[in-house]
């Protein structure tokens, strides 16, 4: 197994691309701990892994309180060690043009986005500094790369996290410790389908898979994989990476 005896601590693994690497880390081996804003849902999250033979603990956190996060990522530490650590929690905006984008929302997708990413990071990187080992992996977005018109605030978060992940990689390789993002085109969880009917999900997404090479949207394990690879050994000289899953979108 290739995360065996590792623990991985994974931020909106309530849904979603959290809960699929959730899933595939301790299917690999790892102990997950699933931190989500919602707690019922990292619950179940842990039930599905422990329906598998997994093991998993739930944790709620709202990863814009930078004390809870040094807390929760301390006492996963105490109780079984540290060795990833996946900040997956983000959320998106409505399509608007930038001057029409309220500053409420536009601070909100900073604060978890960018903020929930630092305050992660800040919190297991002692750790990791003092074990001399460590994976980071942090979710970013094809948006963070090339951009996406209309998702202004989403697109400068995640360039933020982007960039911050080169910053960190480079800061932290003398310790031993990797950093590195995954950035997903668009893909099959709750957070583009967003309030539509599953009927008009379903037309939204055809159309939208026209425009990538593989003719579909991206699939939660196909971007878990990629985080499942980037946690593991397998990429052990692999630090500062944006690894772009989109299905070919950014070639066409």
């Amino acid at each position: 197994m290739r995360l065996q005896g590792k623990t991985a601590y994974i931020t909106g693994a309530g849904s979603g691309l959290g809960r699929a690497a959730a899933e595939r880390f301790a299917a690999e081996g790892a102990t997950v701990v699933a931190s989500d804003i919602d707690y019922e849902a990292a619950t179940e999250t842990v039930d599905r892994i422990e329906n598998e033979g997994g093991e998993a603990a739930a944790h709620e956190l709202d990863v814009r309180d930078a004390a809870a996060f040094r807390d929760a990522i301390d006492a996963t530490v105490e109780e079984y060690g540290l060795d990833i650590v996946l900040n997956n929690a983000g959320i998106d905006h409505d399509l608007v043009d930038t001057e029409a984008l309220d500053l409420e929302t536009r601070d909100r997708v900073i604060d978890i986005n960018v903020k929930g990413v630092w305050n992660g990071c800040a919190a297991a990187i002692p750790h990791f500094k003092e074990q001399g080992s460590g994976a980071i992996v942090n979710t970013g977005s094809l948006a963070g790369v090339i951009g996406s018109p209309k998702m202004s605030a989403y697109s400068l978060s995640k360039g933020a996290v982007v960039n911050y992940t080169r910053a960190i990689a480079a800061e932290l390789g003398p310790h031993g410790v990797r950093a590195n993002a995954v950035c997903p085109g668009v893909t099959e969880t709750p957070m583009p389908k967003g309030d539509r009917s599953d009927e008009e999900w379903e037309q939204m997404a055809s159309r939208m898979a026209e425009q990538y090479p593989l003719r579909r949207l991206g699939r939660p394990e196909d971007i878990a994989n990629a985080m499942l690879y980037l946690a593991s050994d397998e990429a052990a000289w692999v630090t500062g990476q944006a690894l772009v899953v989109d299905g070919g979108f950014s070639c066409a």
